[in-house]
């Protein structure tokens, strides 16, 4: 049997608590500022909704029933068909009557009393004289009026659940749970963004990365220099102050030399420098933990940028969930109205349960029927709106491209004009902050633009390297000058410029370097470097740099690093160009614009050249040096080198060169040919260097040279020659023909005698023939009297001649790695020699006599406390 208690057992079995529906529709509160109003109108639309759902479905648990009578159409149906008799009728009256009063049934069988107690039946007399005084009165009372349908209490139970679930509608049964479900389905889909995977860690990542911007100091600050810079400007312009363009200082008569405002320097042009308001000093200083942490934020928001900007998932996620609400809201209002209609309060029932029940038709009332009509025109008010607000969402989705975000007002607004638009999914989701609150994407754009994080880095770098910081730095070079060497900084810090007595500035792995007006302080500045960092001028900068600047080194990877205005310097003497020049890139490099280095004296290219530039030859009237280390990519083509009839001095090293290339042999002016580390197996043509009038000093040395032709003593004018690390195993007699030959280098061969002849060379002052396999040395050796350096270590050498007393001049000489068993007493004789110019074992200086040993340590005592 079924009872009020079984329903709230199955009550409290099904229920859940509103907290844990509400838990779909909940998201984080900084989530908050991605729901535009719709999005908030719909979820408390659906909460309403799903309130109103579980209101219907508990009061459908607990109260939900119907009450149902029989339908008598046959009046002898009462009866089952048949008259009743007098029997019959009594026995339905003392029925009756027991069930009125509560009291037993009197009938005609006489009272037993025998073998009782006399007590007993005087009780018994008296119980029964009550009962037929009650009985008559209630026979007295008139007969209730009705239709008798003789079914009890079971059957009454039974036939209300039958018809519960044959005669009532399916949807005033299910409505309560179908408007459940369809609830949380809408709420699942307005916040599956926000929950899915893929586009969950994106939104995560934007939210906090954008609650960041927002709340960061810098922002701030950013903002009020632009507003000090507005009203700096307006105050100006009020006033009337204009201010004049400035003109660079020029020396010199020729107009093409002449930079006006708008000179074109390759591709870029210089324009006059725009006035910057002074901003309160207050405001540029920063924090430096606030700092460091704004740098931070640049760099997330770089990453996150490049990250999302590459996809549009979240945006076709979020149109898809809008959509599916869409088609929810018309699936539910189109159906859920067609069975409004059949939520009635009288219903028939025709149950096949005539055989238990005695009757086929019943009239069945159902109790929740107004209750539930009025709930559902309520939700089908509620989805209606809810189905207002999708549509609405739509058509904001549709209405413009929301792939595609533009900061312009921000950049009207501010002074960070370079900010970028933005697409994709990072568009869409700034177009979902805006209709939160737009001051959160202005403030957002700061973080977007590379003018305020130089402007970070300025202040951060100008607060950290100070004056007395950047003054302890400053060291002195070999050729005891003022340098200053900065590393992996984010910029130049203004300091820099302050110190007024700087020679040398070297720059490196700095990503912006920027020189502004106050460069013209440095009135010492002779020699700039750049390491990998491209560098940018001001208009005054440049004229500046332009006529103090003497010597430039520029190292780079790609050829586009090199400055353009680097070719316009033209006071500049040496020019140093490290990095990436291949032939292909050679129109890149701007050689054709170095017809305006007019002071040039000095071009290295150190790369990877295949061939000559041609436009180098555009140099030749005053280029004297020219140096290619071309780090062993093989140099191919040199015509070009036969219009530089003024060259000096010339370097190709590691240029894969097999022979002394004839372009060199046109130089007539040369005076020194470096070709160290190639390839040159052969010099025969070595004999066209008698052209070289001028040519003083050869360089063959780390080459592959196995023999030195005859020829080479027709190069009268040689003073130095270097031929050490080849494969040379003799020299030939012509090489001591050489009257003006001072330095010979041919240490580092397979040379195992030393010719006599080597007696001519009566200007020798530098030998070095160490690293080869001598056994002896010649006496006509001795007869270099001039010889300051003698280098014959590593050889094979088993006696050192009493002779090199001769060699008065002598400063170094160098012996160690030989089989000598002692030095000669005549060393004291070389009175220039020291003991640290004297490269020897131990043991065998030890073995000098004491007046000898005396007499090299007291010269070099001497010669020390002379120095001091």
């Amino acid at each position: 049997m079924w009872t009020p208690q079984d329903g709230a057992n199955k009550q409290d079995a099904m229920m859940f608590t509103l907290s844990e529906i509400a838990s779909l529709n909940d998201i984080q509160p900084t989530y908050r500022i991605l729901k535009p109003w719709w999005d908030v109108f719909m979820d408390y639309l659906g909460l309403v909704m799903l309130m109103l759902a579980i209101f219907a479905m508990t009061m459908q648990i607990t109260k939900d029933q119907v009450a149902c009578l029989p339908c008598l159409d046959d009046p002898e149906e009462a009866t089952g068909g048949a008259k009743p008799n007098l029997v019959t009728q009594q026995s339905t009256q003392k029925a009756a009557l027991s069930a009125a009063t509560g009291a037993p049934l009197a009938t005609t069988i006489p009272l037993v009393s025998k073998d009782l107690p006399d007590d007993i039946v005087h009780e018994i007399h008296v119980t029964h004289q009550h009962t037929a005084v009650a009985a008559e009165k209630y026979v007295n009372q008139p007969q209730p009026t009705g239709i008798r349908t003789n079914l009890d209490f079971q059957q009454y139970v039974f036939i209300n659940q039958i018809c519960y679930h044959v005669a009532l509608p399916w949807y005033s049964k299910y409505f309560p749970y179908l408007a459940l479900i369809h609830t949380i389905v809408l709420m699942v889909s307005s916040n599956f963004w926000f929950k899915y995977p893929k586009t969950s860690s994106k939104i995560e990542h934007f939210v906090s990365i954008l609650g960041r911007c927002f709340e960061s100091p810098w922002t701030t600050k950013a903002l009020s220099e632009t507003a000090c810079e507005d009203s700096e400007e307006n105050k100006q312009r009020l006033t009337g102050t204009t201010l004049a363009p400035k003109q660079v200082s020029l020396e010199g008569k020729d107009e093409s030399s002449n930079v006006s405002p708008t000179t074109p320097m390759l591709g870029v042009k210089f324009s006059a420098d725009k006035p910057i308001a002074e901003v309160p000093s207050s405001m540029t200083i920063l924090d430096k933990k606030d700092g460091e942490q704004a740098k931070a934020l640049f760099e997330k928001v770089r990453k996150f940028r490049a990250h999302v900007e590459d996809s549009d998932f979240i945006y076709k996620l979020y149109v898809a969930q809008t959509v599916v609400k869409t088609v929810k809201f018309i699936l539910i209002l189109s159906y859920t109205s067609t069975f409004l209609a059949e939520i009635k309060f009288k219903h028939d029932c025709e149950p096949d349960v005539k055989r238990l029940i005695g009757y086929t038709n019943f009239i069945c009332t159902h109790n929740m029927a107004f209750m539930l009509k009025k709930l559902l025109v309520s939700y089908m008010t509620l989805i209606l709106i809810y189905g207002m607000a999708c549509l609405y969402s739509l058509f904001w989705v549709f209405r413009r491209p929301l792939k595609e975000y533009s900061f312009e007002k921000v950049r009207e607004e501010s002074s960070f004009s370079d900010i970028p638009d933005v697409k994709n999914d990072f568009a869409f989701l700034l177009h979902m902050v805006d209709q939160y609150d737009q001051l959160y994407s202005k403030r957002f754009g700061v973080f977007l633009s590379e003018v305020s994080e130089n402007k970070l880095r300025e202040i951060s770098l100008n607060h950290e390297w100070t004056f007395e910081k950047l003054r302890q730095l400053v060291t002195r070079n070999a050729l005891d000058q003022q340098e200053l060497h900065l590393f992996m900084l984010s910029g130049i810090p203004n300091a820099v410029f302050d110190l007024t007595d700087l020679e040398v500035l070297k720059l490196e792995l700095i990503p912006e370097v920027r020189f502004s007006a106050k460069v013209s302080q440095m009135t010492s500045l002779v020699e700039l470097h750049l390491c990998h960092c491209p560098a940018k001028v001001e208009q005054t900068a440049f004229a500046f740099l332009r006529d103090r600047l003497r010597c430039l080194h520029v190292k780079f990877t790609d050829v586009a690093e090199i400055p353009a205005w680097v070719y316009l310097l033209r006071s500049l003497r040496e020019l140093n160009l490290i990095g990436n020049l291949s032939s292909e890139n050679n129109k890149m490099i701007g050689l054709e614009s170095m017809r305006d280095l007019r002071h040039l004296k000095t071009l290295c290219l150190k790369s990877n050249l295949t061939k000559m530039p041609t436009n180098i030859t555009e140099l030749s009237p005053h280029l004297i040096k020219l140096v290619v280390h071309n780090d062993g990519t093989k140099l191919l083509v040199l015509n070009s080198l036969k219009k530089m009839t003024n060259i000096i001095d010339l370097e190709l090293h590691t240029c894969e060169l097999e022979r002394i290339p004839h372009a060199i042999f046109s130089l007539t002016n040369l005076q020194e040919l470096d070709l160290k580390s190639n390839n040159i197996r052969t010099i025969e043509e070595i004999i066209s260097f008698q052209h070289l009038k001028r040519l003083t000093c050869l360089k063959l040395w780390h080459n592959k040279i196995i023999t030195i032709p005859s020829s080479i003593g027709q190069i009268k004018s040689l003073e130095s020659l270097h031929l050490s690390h080849n494969k040379l195993e003799s020299l030939p007699p012509a090489l001591f023909m050489l009257p003006k030959l001072r330095h010979l280098d041919v240490g580092h061969n397979s040379i195992t005698v030393l010719p006599l002849d080597v007696g001519l060379l009566h200007n020798l002052q530098h030998l070095a023939i160490n690293s080869n396999k001598l056994e002896v040395l010649p006496k006509p050796l001795f007869r270099c009297t001039k010889l300051k350096v003698l280098c014959l270590g590593n050889n094979a050498l088993t006696v050192l001649p009493e002779t090199v007393g001769q060699l008065v001049q002598l400063t170094q000489l160098e012996l160690r790695g030989n089989c000598l068993d002692r030095l000669p007493a005549q060393l004291g004789n070389c009175r220039l020699l020291r003991k640290s110019g004297l490269v020897v074992e131990d043991h065998l200086f030890d073995a000098l006599p004491v007046e000898v040993k005396e007499s090299i340590s007291r010269e070099n005592n001497t010669s020390f406390t002379s120095g001091l």
